[in-house]
């Protein structure tokens, strides 16, 4: 991995001024905030910089406005959700740039904090406008990025302020690069990898990449339909993509030459309606599938396989599930294998990495994310790391 600057490399910073960028694009249901993770996730970098004596000033985007202001996406129905998670009092800018800005600045004293307006208000935010970047750069003196969750936007405050300011990793950052590091960058080997999800359509760019990193490729969910559709298998009325069983081909065709072994399932389970429970439920080899039947999950020795594949590896990066988990019982498959990497990596033997909003959501309906080596909540940008793709907020970070 590249070297970048940490908070670790910050001199004295009492009484200057700390532009850092934070994910506070939260989740809200009439007006409050329903899920405080991202918050949390910053809050070390948030604390650590004020306990030093920091001027904070926290950057962050709030859904779409597309350039425009908006009543409903201003990020003043955050301050409360974030002086909750700090436990400190935090002021309100209704600005990014100019006089607002510095009046602010000099109202606070050293170890406060504020929240900036929303900067998906400016044009200049998504458009990486140098003009833009140099105002809001005028108001600080020093840059910490804690949003790997924007990384893959090249924008004003996620990339433009690293070229202009003294420029450093938060902690929330240097955890998730670190762990990302020891997923793929370089991992200890054997490395499996668990690709699950509905469509092949979604993650060909992330499977295309895989098979030259990883020693095992697990594909589960119903882009495995696809897979087991290229290599002839009839899969009745399941969910595939047919018209990708040529790219799927080519996918299996590129793993043998770099010598990674794809999993696929042999045992599945099927049912007729796709409905919790069904009457119509059976477990089959792959290979007796009806015509009006439909796979939903993994079958239970093909998850037990599975699992002794994991036993043998070291390293583990997770991104799907294996089945329709959110469907009882099409969860089966993946909260069996889940439990089993979270069993692996509490011993000792793995270090599991997982990220993706259905990922997290699976593994916490399995009662096991706490037990994961590192758990990513960034979505697009942990997805476009699996691609093998630079990510320029994480670039421009680079020493």
């Amino acid at each position: 991995m590249s070297a970048f600057k940490t908070l670790d490399d910050l001199g004295d910073v009492n009484g200057k001024v700390a532009l850092v960028r934070v994910d506070l694009n939260l989740p809200m249901q009439g007006g409050a905030v329903t899920d405080e993770t991202r918050i949390r996730a910053a809050a070390p970098t948030i604390l650590e910089l004020a306990g030093k004596g920091a001027k904070v000033l926290l950057l962050a985007h709030f859904g779409r406005p597309k350039g425009e202001r908006s009543s409903t996406l201003s990020l003043s129905m955050v301050v409360g959700a974030v002086e909750k998670v700090l436990g400190t009092e935090v002021m309100f800018v209704p600005e990014v740039t100019g006089p607002v800005v510095a009046q602010s600045v000099d109202i606070l004293r050293p170890g406060d904090i504020a929240i900036l307006e929303n900067t998906r208000f400016w044009k200049g935010e998504e458009k990486n406008d140098p003009d833009f970047v140099k105002a809001i750069a005028e108001n600080g003196d020093f840059y910490v990025n804690d949003a790997f969750s924007a990384a893959h936007r090249a924008h004003a405050t996620t990339e433009g302020l690293a070229r202009v300011l003294p420029a450093y990793a938060g902690r929330s950052m240097q955890a998730e690069l670190e762990a990302l590091d020891k997923a793929l960058g370089a991992p200890e080997k054997p490395v499996a990898a668990v690709v699950g999800g509905a469509k092949v359509s979604s993650k060909l760019d992330v499977l295309k990449h895989l098979v030259s990193q990883v020693d095992h490729l697990i594909i589960g969910g119903g882009m495995a339909n696809t897979f087991l559709a290229a290599k002839g298998v009839d899969v009745g009325k399941s969910l595939c993509e047919h018209d990708l069983t040529g790219t799927a081909n080519e996918i299996l065709e590129a793993a043998d030459k770099s010598g990674c072994t794809v999993h696929l399932p042999y045992e599945v389970v099927v049912s007729k309606e796709f409905a919790a429970n069904p009457p119509s439920l059976r477990t089959c080899n792959v290979h007796e599938v009806a015509a009006d039947e439909m796979i939903l999950d993994v079958g239970p020795l093909a998850v037990e396989a599975l699992g002794d594949v994991l036993k043998t590896c070291r390293t583990l990066v997770w991104n799907g599930p294996m089945g329709a988990f959110e469907t009882v019982p099409f969860d089966a498959a993946t909260v069996a294998l889940a439990r089993t990497a979270a069993a692996l990596t509490v011993e000792g033997s793995l270090i599991s990495v997982a990220g993706g909003g259905d990922t997290v959501a699976a593994l916490n309906h399995a009662g096991v994310a706490q037990d994961f080596s590192y758990i990513s909540t960034a979505g697009g940008a942990f997805l476009e790391w699996m691609e093998g793709k630079e990510l320029p907020g994480v670039a421009v970070l680079e020493a």
